[in-house]
């Protein structure tokens, strides 16, 4: 009871630190002059590196995307690592590609690189054939390849709005010690996107992903806002994030042999930087949008929540030493405690609950009015949450425009409480109980074709 009083009491803070940055975000945002920077050849150019293994059915439309975007100067890097599908067949073809000779600075040791492909009539794009080696792997195998001081990481099955990559990079411009940017990831699943644009947003027609757009609104919007005001952001999602480059080559590049490399490429980065001290600033913005695909059945869900928890305890176990250490400033003293209580131990003390309040009840160790009031305080904090996020996202950025789709996640953030909760928690106790056996495997997830929706633009 008196965890599921903290945890809840720790996240409503959170989103009452959101909401006031947020408010200053867009304030900002009105009075930033970014979009005369969209044609400038004074803006910072950037690489994007798109790693993509197995993507056959969205990767040719996140390259148009890509090639849509708003920026003066930029290049696509799209990495086939050792794909066994079509995906780089697909590529190929769509884009007229042919192998070309060109030297690769090996900053960073990678699996072997098969071959560079390339297309003057798309000038900006490359693709980058390599022999399997993993996410990672295939990160820094784009860097090595890149040519501009910033990269940016975007997953292959996602697709950036048009504007996103100015907003992003307008950080590095206005505050030169920045290291690292994190844009929004938002579900794409139910709405219109065709040949790499969104056309129309609406709520996932699965109710598996109506639960994943509450799960989502609320972590980046309250989660991942509020530690930005600390600088303690500590996972920037592969989805969707930027870097300078030459900070990201001096941590030696990406973790290799881990699925959690995301979140451990930001911990590398701040456990650099703070043992330098070094004056440095890692940000999430709010309003870069990418959209990506969720999981849509549960089988799916379950290899994701297992490997997300993976991937957090490899992170955490492996900078278990900034843990208390006020050399880490908010890092070692609260955000990282805070991870490994609600985060990481967190699912075991629910799973517990599960079992222990119900026994407790029957064997009549708790009163009946006492266990009715724990399951409202319970049900009522977490719904809270919820729900200020969806208010967050209607008052910010009314993605979601009529009132029925408004609605609609209202009522998801309820039934989050009563079932679905519960199976992510067991999917993430599961996670914690095989860390050992699947810290090296990322799974698979079924990807769906963006243009599956195209029939409702006619």
């Amino acid at each position: 009871m008196v965890y599921t009083i903290a945890i809840n009491i720790f996240y409503n803070g959170q989103l009452l630190v959101s909401v006031l940055d947020l408010f200053r975000y867009f304030k900002k945002l009105k009075s930033s002059d970014y979009k005369r920077y969209i044609n400038s050849k004074n803006m910072i150019p950037i690489s994007i590196i798109v790693p993509a293994y197995n993507e056959e059915k969205t990767i040719v439309d996140n390259i148009h995307s890509m090639l849509a975007l708003n920026y003066y100067e930029y290049e696509i890097i799209v990495v086939n690592d050792g794909s066994s599908d079509l995906t780089k067949a697909q590529i190929v073809k769509e884009f007229e590609l042919v192998k070309v000779n060109m030297p690769i600075k090996v900053s960073i040791q990678t699996k072997e690189v098969l071959g560079v492909y390339y297309n003057p009539k798309y000038e900006r794009l490359l693709l980058l054939d390599k022999v399997n080696g993993g996410k990672a792997d295939a990160l820094n195998a784009g860097i090595n390849l890149s040519k501009y001081p910033l990269f940016a990481s975007v997953d292959a099955d996602s697709v950036l709005e048009n504007d996103a990559l100015i907003k992003l990079t307008m950080e590095f411009v206005e505050t030169p010690k920045t290291i690292a940017v994190g844009g929004i990831v938002r579900v794409s699943n139910g709405s219109i996107i065709h040949k790499g644009k969104l056309i129309e947003s609406h709520p996932p027609k699965s109710m598996v992903a109506k639960f994943q757009v509450v799960e989502y609104l609320r972590a980046f919007l309250t989660g991942r806002t509020s530690f930005s005001t600390i600088n303690s952001v500590l996972i920037i999602s592969g989805a969707f994030g930027a870097f300078r480059k030459s900070s990201v080559i001096e941590c030696g590049g990406y973790k290799v042999n881990t699925i959690g490399e995301d979140m451990d490429i930001i911990m590398k980065l701040h456990k650099k930087m703070r043992e330098e001290k070094r004056k440095y600033k890692i940000t999430f913005l709010a309003d870069p949008i990418c959209w990506t695909q969720v999981p849509e059945s549960l089988a799916d869900l379950r290899v994701q929540r297992r490997r997300w928890q993976i991937g957090l305890m490899d992170s955490l176990l492996q900078y278990k030493s900034m843990v208390g250490n006020p050399k880490y400033g908010t890092i070692g003293m609260i955000v990282l405690p805070s991870f490994w209580i609600f985060e990481l131990i967190g699912p075991i003390i629910e799973f517990l609950g599960f079992i222990f309040i119900p026994l407790a009840y029957l064997f009549g160790l708790l009163e009946f009015n006492s266990f009715l009031i724990y399951l409202l305080i319970a049900f009522l904090l977490g719904s809270t949450l919820s729900i200020g996020s969806i208010l967050l996202e209607q008052i910010s950025f009314r993605h979601y425009t009529t009132l029925k789709s408004t609605l609609r996640l209202v009522l998801f953030a309820f039934l989050e409480n009563l079932g679905y909760r519960q199976l992510t928690v067991l999917y993430r106790v599961e996670g914690i109980v095989k860390m050992r056996r699947g810290r090296h495997a990322w799974g698979t997830i079924k990807r769906k074709e963006f243009d599956k929706n195209e029939k409702k633009l006619a």
